[in-house]
């Protein structure tokens, strides 16, 4: 399932796919990944997402 969440959060900041990538250690194709919901993030990735934008876990990655 795709991740608009997380596409717009990372929107709304106007941050790239790549600026998101840099500021949590991972490439640009991951971060692609994971909007696209081609792939699940771990954990510690998720957290680290979240710290970035401002979001909690919930926000971000939970499906209702």
């Amino acid at each position: 399932m795709k991740n608009l969440k997380l596409k717009s959060a990372r929107a709304a900041m106007d941050m790239s796919q790549q600026q998101l990538a840099d500021a949590v250690c991972v490439s640009r194709q991951t971060i692609n990944a994971i909007e696209k919901g081609d792939y699940n993030p771990t954990i510690n990735l998720c957290i680290s997402i979240c710290k970035a934008l401002g979001k909690t876990l919930d926000e971000l990655f939970w499906n209702e």
